[in-house]
Protein backbone atom coordinates (compact mmCIF):
# COMPACT_ATOMS: atom_id res chain seq x y z
CA UNK A 1 0.00 0.00 0.00
CA UNK A 2 1.48 3.73 -1.12
CA UNK A 3 1.99 5.71 1.76
CA UNK A 4 0.90 8.99 1.78
CA UNK A 5 1.77 12.37 3.35
CA UNK A 6 0.03 14.16 5.79
CA UNK A 7 -1.39 17.34 5.19
CA UNK A 8 0.93 19.68 6.91
CA UNK A 9 3.73 17.71 5.30
CA UNK A 10 2.16 18.18 1.91
CA UNK A 11 2.41 21.76 2.58
CA UNK A 12 5.97 22.29 3.80
CA UNK A 13 6.98 20.51 0.99
CA UNK A 14 4.76 22.54 -1.33
CA UNK A 15 6.30 25.58 0.10
CA UNK A 16 9.77 24.63 0.36
CA UNK A 17 9.96 24.70 4.00
CA UNK A 18 12.78 22.52 5.56
CA UNK A 19 11.86 22.54 8.88
CA UNK A 20 9.02 22.89 11.49
CA UNK A 21 7.80 24.29 14.62
CA UNK A 22 10.19 24.19 17.34
CA UNK A 23 13.62 23.24 15.63
CA UNK A 24 11.76 20.12 13.90
CA UNK A 25 12.39 18.79 10.32
CA UNK A 26 11.58 15.83 8.25
CA UNK A 27 13.64 13.00 7.79
CA UNK A 28 11.64 10.97 5.11
CA UNK A 29 8.01 10.99 6.45
CA UNK A 30 8.99 10.56 10.20
CA UNK A 31 9.64 14.29 12.01
CA UNK A 32 13.02 14.95 14.28
CA UNK A 33 15.06 17.52 15.64
CA UNK A 34 16.97 19.53 13.21
CA UNK A 35 20.33 19.13 14.82
CA UNK A 36 19.15 15.13 14.39
CA UNK A 37 18.93 14.50 10.44
CA UNK A 38 22.23 15.27 9.38
CA UNK A 39 23.15 12.00 12.21
CA UNK A 40 20.64 10.43 10.52
CA UNK A 41 21.52 10.87 6.92
CA UNK A 42 24.88 10.05 7.46
CA UNK A 43 24.31 6.87 9.01
CA UNK A 44 21.80 5.87 6.07
CA UNK A 45 24.39 6.20 3.30
CA UNK A 46 27.55 4.85 5.53
CA UNK A 47 25.08 1.72 5.14
CA UNK A 48 24.69 2.22 0.91
CA UNK A 49 28.13 3.31 0.27
CA UNK A 50 29.86 -0.22 -0.81
CA UNK A 51 26.24 -0.69 -3.22
CA UNK A 52 25.68 2.84 -4.06
CA UNK A 53 25.84 2.71 -7.50
CA UNK A 54 24.57 -0.82 -8.35
CA UNK A 55 21.17 -0.10 -6.54
CA UNK A 56 21.13 3.44 -8.26
CA UNK A 57 21.30 0.57 -11.27
CA UNK A 58 18.44 -1.47 -10.04
CA UNK A 59 16.23 1.23 -8.80
CA UNK A 60 16.32 3.28 -11.95
CA UNK A 61 16.38 0.42 -14.52
CA UNK A 62 19.71 2.29 -15.59
CA UNK A 63 18.24 5.62 -16.06
CA UNK A 64 20.44 7.22 -13.83
CA UNK A 65 23.20 6.58 -15.79
CA UNK A 66 20.90 8.78 -18.71
CA UNK A 67 19.76 11.60 -16.75
CA UNK A 68 23.77 11.90 -15.31
CA UNK A 69 24.67 12.30 -18.84
CA UNK A 70 21.87 14.76 -19.54
CA UNK A 71 23.51 16.70 -16.97
CA UNK A 72 26.51 16.97 -18.15
CA UNK A 73 24.85 17.72 -21.54
CA UNK A 74 23.50 21.03 -19.97
CA UNK A 75 26.33 22.30 -18.50
CA UNK A 76 28.47 21.46 -21.44
CA UNK A 77 32.09 21.93 -20.07
CA UNK A 78 34.29 23.59 -22.19
CA UNK A 79 36.57 20.83 -24.03
CA UNK A 80 39.59 23.09 -24.76
CA UNK A 81 42.43 23.51 -23.08
CA UNK A 82 41.31 26.58 -20.41
CA UNK A 83 40.73 26.13 -16.68
CA UNK A 84 37.68 25.31 -15.77
CA UNK A 85 36.99 24.57 -11.85
CA UNK A 86 34.10 22.45 -11.01
CA UNK A 87 32.78 21.73 -7.44
CA UNK A 88 30.23 18.49 -7.36
CA UNK A 89 28.60 18.26 -4.33
CA UNK A 90 27.17 14.82 -2.27
CA UNK A 91 29.51 13.28 -5.03
CA UNK A 92 31.48 11.15 -3.10
CA UNK A 93 31.40 7.85 -5.39
CA UNK A 94 32.45 10.01 -8.23
CA UNK A 95 30.04 9.68 -10.39
CA UNK A 96 29.22 13.57 -12.15
CA UNK A 97 33.12 14.13 -11.61
CA UNK A 98 34.16 11.56 -13.92
CA UNK A 99 31.69 12.22 -16.40
CA UNK A 100 32.38 15.87 -16.07
CA UNK A 101 36.11 14.76 -16.64
CA UNK A 102 35.57 12.41 -19.40
CA UNK A 103 34.02 15.28 -21.57
CA UNK A 104 36.20 18.25 -20.44
CA UNK A 105 39.08 20.08 -22.31
CA UNK A 106 42.63 19.11 -20.79
CA UNK A 107 42.39 22.14 -18.22
CA UNK A 108 39.42 20.92 -16.15
CA UNK A 109 39.36 20.07 -12.79
CA UNK A 110 36.67 19.36 -10.27
CA UNK A 111 36.63 19.06 -6.22
CA UNK A 112 34.34 16.59 -4.73
CA UNK A 113 32.39 17.57 -1.76
CA UNK A 114 30.73 14.83 0.31
CA UNK A 115 29.76 14.79 4.23
CA UNK A 116 30.17 11.30 4.71
CA UNK A 117 33.60 9.80 4.49
CA UNK A 118 32.38 6.58 3.34
CA UNK A 119 31.30 8.05 -0.05
CA UNK A 120 34.32 9.78 -0.53
CA UNK A 121 36.42 6.47 0.08
CA UNK A 122 34.51 4.94 -2.97
CA UNK A 123 35.17 7.86 -4.81
CA UNK A 124 38.69 8.17 -4.19
CA UNK A 125 39.12 4.30 -4.96
CA UNK A 126 37.29 5.05 -8.73
CA UNK A 127 40.07 7.93 -9.12
CA UNK A 128 42.91 5.62 -8.71
CA UNK A 129 41.62 2.95 -10.80
CA UNK A 130 40.78 5.53 -13.97
CA UNK A 131 44.04 7.63 -13.41
CA UNK A 132 42.60 10.66 -12.57
CA UNK A 133 45.37 11.82 -10.59
CA UNK A 134 46.32 15.66 -10.31
CA UNK A 135 42.65 16.36 -11.85
CA UNK A 136 40.17 15.29 -9.15
CA UNK A 137 40.19 16.75 -5.25
CA UNK A 138 38.03 14.91 -2.55
CA UNK A 139 37.07 16.89 -0.04
CA UNK A 140 34.85 16.31 3.33
CA UNK A 141 32.16 19.08 3.97
CA UNK A 142 28.72 19.87 4.35
CA UNK A 143 26.76 21.06 1.43
CA UNK A 144 25.06 24.17 3.82
CA UNK A 145 28.87 25.43 4.89
CA UNK A 146 31.08 24.59 2.30
CA UNK A 147 35.09 24.59 3.18
CA UNK A 148 36.14 26.56 0.55
CA UNK A 149 36.53 30.21 -0.27
CA UNK A 150 33.68 32.51 -1.91
CA UNK A 151 33.84 32.40 -5.68
CA UNK A 152 36.59 29.66 -6.02
CA UNK A 153 34.49 28.02 -8.94
CA UNK A 154 33.38 28.03 -12.39
CA UNK A 155 30.38 25.69 -12.02
CA UNK A 156 28.72 23.67 -9.02
CA UNK A 157 26.65 20.51 -9.83
CA UNK A 158 24.77 18.33 -7.02
CA UNK A 159 23.15 15.10 -8.00
CA UNK A 160 20.34 13.23 -5.85
CA UNK A 161 21.78 15.23 -2.92
CA UNK A 162 20.01 18.36 -1.90
CA UNK A 163 17.16 16.81 -0.70
CA UNK A 164 19.28 14.97 2.04
CA UNK A 165 20.16 18.76 3.41
CA UNK A 166 18.75 20.04 6.32
CA UNK A 167 17.99 23.22 5.24
CA UNK A 168 17.79 23.26 1.31
CA UNK A 169 17.72 27.44 1.16
CA UNK A 170 21.10 27.37 3.25
CA UNK A 171 22.66 24.73 0.93
CA UNK A 172 21.53 27.27 -2.39
CA UNK A 173 23.12 30.14 -0.69
CA UNK A 174 26.03 28.71 -0.09
CA UNK A 175 26.14 27.27 -3.78
CA UNK A 176 25.99 30.71 -5.05
CA UNK A 177 29.09 31.80 -2.39
CA UNK A 178 31.21 29.51 -3.63
CA UNK A 179 30.50 30.50 -7.96
CA UNK A 180 32.22 32.94 -9.82
CA UNK A 181 30.22 35.49 -10.91
CA UNK A 182 28.36 33.84 -14.08
CA UNK A 183 29.24 30.60 -12.45
CA UNK A 184 26.37 27.88 -13.19
CA UNK A 185 24.65 25.97 -10.89
CA UNK A 186 22.93 22.87 -11.78
CA UNK A 187 20.64 20.54 -9.71
CA UNK A 188 19.56 16.84 -10.72
CA UNK A 189 17.31 16.01 -8.09
CA UNK A 190 13.77 13.18 -8.32
CA UNK A 191 11.07 15.55 -8.56
CA UNK A 192 7.35 15.19 -8.99
CA UNK A 193 5.96 13.35 -11.72
CA UNK A 194 3.98 15.64 -14.43
CA UNK A 195 2.59 12.17 -16.61
CA UNK A 196 -1.24 11.52 -15.88
CA UNK A 197 -1.34 8.00 -14.79
CA UNK A 198 2.39 7.72 -13.88
CA UNK A 199 2.57 9.11 -10.58
CA UNK A 200 0.04 6.08 -9.27
CA UNK A 201 2.23 3.38 -10.94
CA UNK A 202 6.30 5.15 -9.97
CA UNK A 203 4.33 5.41 -6.18
CA UNK A 204 3.50 1.54 -6.15
CA UNK A 205 6.89 0.78 -7.61
CA UNK A 206 8.70 2.93 -5.32
CA UNK A 207 7.46 1.96 -2.13
CA UNK A 208 6.94 -1.54 -2.34
CA UNK A 209 9.98 -2.66 -5.02
CA UNK A 210 12.81 -0.68 -3.83
CA UNK A 211 13.15 -1.09 -0.03
CA UNK A 212 12.49 -4.79 -1.13
CA UNK A 213 15.43 -4.68 -3.55
CA UNK A 214 17.84 -2.67 -1.27
CA UNK A 215 16.86 -5.69 1.68
CA UNK A 216 17.88 -8.06 -1.34
CA UNK A 217 21.14 -5.91 -1.85
CA UNK A 218 22.42 -4.71 1.15
CA UNK A 219 20.67 -6.52 4.07
CA UNK A 220 18.82 -3.72 5.40
CA UNK A 221 15.64 -2.09 3.98
CA UNK A 222 15.43 0.75 6.20
CA UNK A 223 17.49 3.36 4.26
CA UNK A 224 15.87 2.67 1.10
CA UNK A 225 12.39 3.51 2.96
CA UNK A 226 14.07 6.58 3.77
CA UNK A 227 15.22 7.04 0.10
CA UNK A 228 11.69 7.21 -1.65
CA UNK A 229 10.28 8.76 1.36
CA UNK A 230 12.74 11.57 1.02
CA UNK A 231 11.75 11.83 -2.39
CA UNK A 232 8.16 12.94 -1.93
CA UNK A 233 9.11 15.46 0.58
CA UNK A 234 11.23 17.46 -1.88
CA UNK A 235 10.02 20.47 -3.28
CA UNK A 236 7.87 20.50 -7.00
CA UNK A 237 9.43 21.74 -9.97
CA UNK A 238 7.98 25.22 -9.60
CA UNK A 239 8.51 25.98 -5.95
CA UNK A 240 12.29 24.24 -6.15
CA UNK A 241 12.76 26.76 -9.35
CA UNK A 242 11.37 29.63 -7.51
CA UNK A 243 13.61 29.01 -4.04
CA UNK A 244 16.92 28.89 -6.47
CA UNK A 245 15.89 32.10 -7.70
CA UNK A 246 15.17 33.13 -4.02
CA UNK A 247 18.93 32.28 -3.34
CA UNK A 248 19.93 35.16 -5.86
CA UNK A 249 20.13 32.98 -8.95
CA UNK A 250 19.39 34.56 -11.97
CA UNK A 251 17.93 32.35 -15.82
CA UNK A 252 16.70 30.00 -13.74
CA UNK A 253 14.82 26.86 -15.67
CA UNK A 254 14.45 23.35 -15.25
CA UNK A 255 13.60 20.55 -17.83
CA UNK A 256 11.85 16.99 -17.09
CA UNK A 257 13.10 13.79 -17.23
CA UNK A 258 11.49 10.67 -17.85
CA UNK A 259 7.74 12.46 -17.27
CA UNK A 260 9.39 14.27 -14.07
CA UNK A 261 10.68 11.30 -12.07
CA UNK A 262 13.71 13.26 -12.42
CA UNK A 263 14.45 17.27 -13.14
CA UNK A 264 17.46 19.03 -13.80
CA UNK A 265 17.35 22.72 -12.55
CA UNK A 266 19.65 25.08 -13.99
CA UNK A 267 20.68 29.34 -12.59
CA UNK A 268 23.15 31.60 -13.13
CA UNK A 269 24.96 33.44 -10.24
CA UNK A 270 24.72 36.93 -10.60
Amino acid sequence: MVRRMSADAKMRAETGTSGGPDGETHFGFRTVREGEKAKLVHEVFAQVAERYDLMNDLMSGGLHRAWKQAMIDWLNPPRTPRPFHLIDVAGGTGDIAFRFLDRAGTGAQVTVCDINKHMLGIGRARAEAKAYEGRVKFACGDAETLPFPDRSFDAYTIAFGIRNVTHIEQALADARRVLKPGGRFLCLEFSHVAVPGLEEIYNAYSFAAIPRMGEWVTGDGAPYQYLVESIRRFPDQETFKRMIAQAGFGQVSYRNLTGGVAALHSGWRL
